[in-house]
């Protein structure tokens, strides 16, 4: 299984970036998949998670209101929705299939860039 990242990049507080995660290799079924987010100098943190199989969703208090996760499965494609960005949310966003425990997941994208200027 392939995850590939993409829709980062620079914004200015208050503005909006939809993370887009495509999948490949094999169909994605029956799993959680994940958005985590590391910072310089930071520890990589929890997101937000989405179960495929009922749609089921969890935020971290930081994202709740304010990010938004989904998957179209025609796709293979998950997204974040981000709205009313702040300088605290820039980070390298990563997006991670397959949960094996609260942060283990078995398959990592490579991240990808978000900066958020004040």
């Amino acid at each position: 299984v392939r995850l590939v990242e993409s829709g980062g990049g620079s914004v200015q507080a208050g503005g909006s970036l939809r993370l887009s995660c495509a999948s490949s290799g094999r169909t994605l079924s029956n799993i959680v998949m994940a958005w985590f987010r590391q910072a310089p100098g930071k520890e990589r943190e929890f997101v937000a998670t989405i179960s495929l199989p009922d749609r089921s969703t969890e935020y971290s208090e930081t994202a709740k209101g304010r990010f938004t996760i989904s998957r179209d499965n025609a796709r293979n494609t998950m997204y974040l929705q981000m709205n009313n960005l702040k300088p605290e949310d820039t980070a390298v966003y990563y997006c991670a299939a397959d949960q094996m425990g609260r942060e283990s997941y078995r398959y990592w994208g490579q991240g990808t860039q978000v900066t958020v200027s004040s």
